[in-house]
């Protein structure tokens, strides 16, 4: 009895140091943050895109980013939650996904159309926001029949953005994208030790995103 109550206790254990990183990882590299870490990377990458503007304008441009992909949609969950529409803000249902997807296509729609028609804009945003404004559109078809990971969407979309990026740029890529491509591969490995979604649904979601994103590219561009 005291083996297998040690045994049990072994397992909870190493099951918490699984549990707990990939939680962090679901955290971190939530969807609603994608768009903003794109966004900084090609700050930080190719800084000669937003030479024109001043570092005041520039920090404006990484918060309304941020503002607009983030907290606006994440406050519409929000809202969804206190006025009883959803049941959690986790959207663990299929059921609880549709508004929010609608409210994320709005803004992603909306960013695309400010990076095609406003000027300073790196061409990147373009093809990346149209991208993940369709990969959002499809995700809440696919959705009445799965429940389509969302990180799965989210990551395999940063991922193919990533390597559009260094074709489109003609610039050498290869340690960002090998991080990217792991992060990638972490953060469904989470979903997965989470129980979130099953291995249909992870493939399905980054299948999308990178689709998505190819399509995107293509016709943008």
């Amino acid at each position: 009895m005291m083996a297998e109550n040690s045994e049990q206790q072994y397992t909870s254990a190493k099951n918490l140091w699984l549990v707990l990183p990939a939680k962090f990882l679901s955290y971190l590299f939530h969807p609603l943050f994608i768009p903003t870490y794109f966004f900084l990377f090609l700050v930080y990458r190719f800084p000669f895109l937003f030479t024109d503007i001043t570092v005041y304008q520039l920090k404006l441009k990484v918060f309304s980013v941020f503002w607009m992909t983030a907290f606006f949609p994440a406050f519409g969950v929000f809202l969804l939650y206190k006025l009883k529409f959803i049941q959690s803000i986790y959207l663990r249902t299929a059921k609880e996904r549709i508004a929010p997807y609608m409210i994320t296509m709005f803004f992603y729609w909306w960013m695309y159309y400010l990076s095609k028609n406003m000027s300073n804009q790196p061409d990147a945003l373009q093809y990346f926001y149209f991208g993940i404004f369709i990969s959002t559109s499809i995700g809440l078809v696919i959705n009445n029949f799965i429940k389509i990971s969302l990180h799965g969407i989210a990551m395999g979309s940063l991922l193919a953005a990533m390597i559009l990026l260094s074709f489109y740029y003609h610039a050498p890529m290869g340690m960002a994208i090998s991080i990217t491509a792991i992060l990638t591969g972490l953060v469904s490995t989470g979903r997965l030790l989470l129980n979130e979604h099953t291995n249909q649904e992870i493939y399905a979601g980054l299948l999308l995103g990178i689709a998505c994103q190819l399509i995107g590219y293509f016709f943008v561009m």
